[in-house]
């Protein structure tokens, strides 16, 4: 018997790391604005391990539901999903804005 799934522990592990990960990032973007560039590489890496912890908490959702377990729908994790493929999106713009706000102060 596989083991069953705690959807609020995993739920809120997700929501909590990826907040985590999308405040780093949003702070990257405003000390980049200040040409304060060597902060943002730090703050842009622990964005990324934030997104790390996330991500796993959120893929042994799916390798569960990929080995044919039948899932209930849970709002929370939905939720929860949400926030971190939002993310995921903030993270990758963050990374482009630090870009070009270095290219920009050249």
């Amino acid at each position: 018997m596989t083991k069953e799934l705690n959807w609020e522990e995993i739920s809120f592990t997700i929501i909590a790391y990826a907040g985590e990960a999308k405040t780093h990032a949003i702070e990257s973007i405003r000390l980049a604005k200040e040409g304060k560039f060597d902060e943002t590489s730090n703050l842009l890496e622990k964005a990324e391990e934030s997104l790390i912890v996330a991500e796993k908490a959120h893929m042994d959702v799916i390798v569960k539901e990929a080995q044919g377990e039948q899932l209930p729908f849970k709002v929370l994790f939905l939720h929860a999903e949400d926030q971190l493929l939002t993310t995921q999106t903030i993270v990758l713009l963050a990374k482009e804005f630090v870009d070009l706000y270095k290219r920009i102060g050249k």
